[in-house]
C-alpha cells in the first residue's frame, strides 16, 4: 500500500493513498475504533488519488494501526 504524507501536525495526518477502497476501509476502521476525532477521504477529481485526513492525539499511530490489524485480517482470509 502506497502512503504519501501531504502534511502532518501534531494532532492531524493527511495522507494520499494509491487506492479509493483502501482509503474508505481506512476511514470506517479508524472511525469506528473510537480513537480518533474525525477521519475522512476526499478525492478533487475521479482521476486523482484520494487523501485521507485524520484527527486525533496521535493520527500516525491510529493509521499505522490500523493499516496493520487489516493486514492481519486479510491474511487470515488469505489462509
Amino acid at each position: 500500500m502506497e502512503v504519501k504524507i501531504l502534511n502532518e501536525t501534531k494532532d492531524s495526518l493527511e495522507v494520499e493513498l494509491g487506492n479509493l477502497t483502501i482509503a474508505e476501509i481506512l476511514r470506517v476502521y479508524i472511525n469506528k475504533k473510537g480513537n480518533a476525532k474525525f477521519a475522512a477521504w476526499k478525492r478533487e477529481h475521479p482521476t486523482k488519488n484520494p487523501v485521507l485526513h485524520i484527527e486525533g492525539s496521535n493520527p500516525k499511530k491510529l493509521l499505522k494501526e490500523a493499516k496493520n490489524e487489516l493486514e492481519e485480517i486479510v491474511d487470515f482470509l488469505k489462509n
